[in-house]
């Protein structure tokens, strides 16, 4: 990659905290955010400080690939840094909703810049049979960021003013910036290549109008969510025509419609929605069924941020003696295998099944997760290998998000039909979420027609989850790739 060597060490280093500054925010902010809001006013837009952020980020993901793979992976990563510290400095002196949506959705910018390029670096940098190994250290601080986040964010809360929430990314992104800058060497690029920026802005257009629509459309389906709709479908053909026209194209076809990374991706888009329904509903129902409290709750929960890591270091140790797709169908089995656990639930069951489920799932996203990825570098040149890493992590995004909304569709109609018609407040859930619901008349009623909306959503993550085998069983074995193998 270098004239000048890279000390590989020192770069991780500072891979792991951008990537930690990015991971924590999002919860760290969850746990913030009710006290802000009060504060703030506008609780209607409450949803959207949280959508706003992943909207830009989901949205500028392959664009900030693509650049990458022209001007270098260092300029990336400091515009993206910077960025990212400028808007976290701005959400601390936020005076109103509108304000601090537009600073996450600058923040998010960031965000997208950062975490595809900084796992393209790690593929820069190390050959294939060690970049696991490192990608395992990465999902380690993904999962460790899922835990600190929420302690942290409530000690700033109850000690200090809410605007260190955002505050506190600034040190930890100045030491990541500056490791990048004295650590990180690569050769100058001097191609010269045509942008297409027309592609980039309809790309963003379109990504941005599905995720407001998908938004929109949690609830209820209303005018707004429609007109994104069709903002999205006219965009996304004028992005397809000006790909088809463009000499060189934004996302090029040719590397998406790569039969390795096409299904890699799809893999990982299907596991990343059964992924959101196992970490936003299995909380709800340990405590709401069960009748558990919140520790046991996440406890549950945690043990999917305990098999993930796992998976990652046995897929790093082992894909070089077993190869990357049968360590991607063995991840693949693993979360549909979680999954029915979840659907054996039952108000009697022990928190330890939904436990053991939420382990198993993480362990198979732990085994895909990194098989995909490094499949993925490994299909293309050095040339096209930020591209690649980002349509990887486009696809984790988009399935996030896409997952959120079509299993929180799922619950909400199960509700519907459980209840006669008759929506359960937020009072209601509030009650039973208190564990003060032994007070209240009728919430046993309550507390059943939960239990058959979320056993109606746990199955529909059990029918994605088993989309996940034949997909990855469509990967091609090596000897049927006949790519040029990427250069070390």
């Amino acid at each position: 990659m270098t004239g000048k060597t890279s000390h590989r060490g020192l770069v991780v280093v500072a891979i792991m905290a951008s990537m930690a500054m990015i991971a924590i925010e999002a919860t760290i902010v969850s746990t913030a955010m009710p006290q802000i809001a009060a504060q703030l006013g506008q609780i209607n837009l409450y949803s959207w400080v949280f959508s706003s952020f992943l909207l830009t980020q989901t949205a500028t993901t392959v664009v900030f690939g693509k650049l990458s793979d022209i001007y270098g992976r260092k300029p990336m990563l400091i515009l993206g840094i910077g960025l990212f510290l400028f808007a976290s400095v701005l959400a601390g002196f936020a005076w109103s909703m509108p304000s601090m949506i537009a600073f996450r959705l600058l923040q998010g910018i960031g965000a997208g810049a950062v975490q595809p390029v900084a796992m393209t670096v790690v593929a820069d940098l190390f050959p294939g049979n060690q970049r696991g190994k490192v990608q395992g250290y990465l999902a380690s601080v993904w999962a460790l960021s899922a835990v600190v986040g929420p302690l942290l964010g409530s000690l700033i809360i109850h000690n200090l003013p809410w605007a260190w929430i955002f505050w506190i990314n600034v040190p930890v992104g100045i030491l990541a910036a500056l490791g990048f800058l004295f650590f990180l060497h690569e050769e100058k690029r001097s191609r010269v290549v045509s942008i297409d920026v027309a592609g980039a802005v309809l790309f963003a257009i379109s990504i941005s109008a599905l995720m407001i629509a998908l938004t929109e459309m949690e609830d209820a389906i209303s005018a707004e969510a429609i007109f994104a709709l069709a903002v999205f479908v006219v965009s996304l053909v004028a992005f397809i025509w000006q790909e088809r026209r463009a000499e060189a194209p934004m996302i090029a076809p040719d590397l998406w419609l790569k039969r390795p990374i096409a299904f890699a991706n799809l893999a990982v888009f299907f596991a990343s929605m059964s992924i959101m329904g196992l970490t936003t509903f299995l909380p709800m129902y340990v405590q709401t069924v069960l009748n558990r409290s919140p520790l046991v709750a996440g406890f549950a929960l945690t043990m999917l941020l305990l098999g993930w890591p796992i998976g990652a270091t046995i897929a790093s140790r082992q894909f070089s003696r077993f190869g990357l797709r049968p360590i991607m169908i063995v991840g693949s089995i693993c979360i549909p295998t979680g999954t029915v656990l979840l659907v054996a639930l039952t108000p009697t069951s022990s928190a330890v099944l939904a436990g053991i489920g939420s382990l198993v799932m993480g362990l198979g996203m732990g085994l895909l997760n990194i098989g995909a990825l490094v499949l993925t570098q490994e299909s293309v040149s050095a040339s096209e290998r930020g591209s690649a890493t980002a349509s990887n992590v486009f696809s984790r995004n988009l399935g996030s998000t896409l997952g959120a909304a079509i299993l929180g569709a799922v619950l909400t109609y199960g509700l519907a039909h459980t209840t006669n018609g008759q929506a359960i407040t937020p009072e209601q859930l509030r009650t039973l979420l208190n564990g003060t619901s032994a007070i209240v008349s009728g919430i046993e009623e309550i507390r059943l027609a939960l239990q058959h909306a979320l056993h109606a959503t746990f199955i529909a993550m059990l029918v994605i989850a088993l989309l996940i085998v034949p997909i990855c069983m469509l990967v091609p074995r090596p000897e049927e790739q006949r790519e040029t193998p990427q250069e070390a």
